[in-house]
């Protein structure tokens, strides 16, 4: 072969490789559709697990994303606009109060079926509160639930309390004990005063509504107040000073 010339136009072909097939990306849209058939299903499963108020939650969002209409999220309770830690479910009042007024209305069918109802009705006053269910047993000029200026519960008492001790350990909430004086001096040589008497008989109470009922982890606090909170301020020596107050949290 020559040498090629100068100004020559030299053309050089190289032989090209076969090109390898294509393996194609049906693959990866079918694995996608399985995947997303999985979310879908344990979605379902999850929904079908959750309380009628999620249930509808999850229907609401789906019938307005963004809340606007109804004001609500996705959770119960939940404002429109909050998310994480910033939904809280909104307390209802109305159905709060309702339990509680239910609780008070059988409590007081189980104590007129005492003997001795009618000889302490007086001095029981079962009322709702803001803050919740108050019972309280108060003394009067004739005779209180307590042995004079001790902690001794007297059997009367103790009947009552085991009454009440039973319904409040069925209704579950949290529960105070909370023990009153009146501003008469309590005189002791070893320095036992008001403190300790108000202080010993919640205790006392709360002893009895245990063993009635009440679990442990529902007693909140035992609290003794002496003359500290007086039922009727204007009238610091009246017996109705005296008392036992035992709250039913919300």
């Amino acid at each position: 072969m020559s040498a090629p010339k100068t100004g020559d136009v030299i053309i050089i072909k190289k032989k090209g490789h076969g090109h390898h097939g294509h393996h194609g990306g049906a693959w990866k849209v079918a694995y996608a559709d399985f995947v997303t058939a999985m979310m879908a299903f344990f979605l379902v499963m999850w929904i079908v697990g959750q309380s009628k108020e999620m249930k509808a939650g999850v229907a609401a969002y789906f019938r307005d994303p963004t809340g606007v209409s109804t004001g609500r999220g996705l959770l119960p309770g939940a404002k429109a606009g909050t998310t994480g830690e910033q939904q809280e479910a909104a307390p209802n009042v109305e159905a709060a109060n309702l339990a509680l007024e239910n609780a008070a209305k059988q409590l007081r069918e189980r104590l007129r079926a005492l003997p001795d109802f009618d000889k302490l009705k007086d001095r029981i006053e079962i009322r709702v509160t803001a803050e919740g269910l108050l019972i309280e047993l108060h003394d009067d000029a004739k005779s209180g639930f307590f042995d004079s200026g001790s902690a001794v519960v007297k059997a009367e008492t103790r009947e009552l309390l085991q009454v009440i001790g039973k319904e409040l350990g069925e209704f579950g909430h949290p529960v105070v004990v909370d023990g009153h004086t009146d501003r008469a001096a309590y005189s002791s040589a070893n320095g036992y005063t008001n403190w300790e008497l108000s202080a010993d008989r919640a205790n006392a109470a709360r002893h009895v509504l245990q063993e009635a009922g009440i679990r442990s982890e529902q007693v909140e606090a035992v609290r003794g107040y002496a003359d500290t909170k007086l039922r009727f301020p204007d009238k610091p020596l009246d017996a109705a000073n005296r008392r036992i107050s035992i709250l039913v949290r919300r």
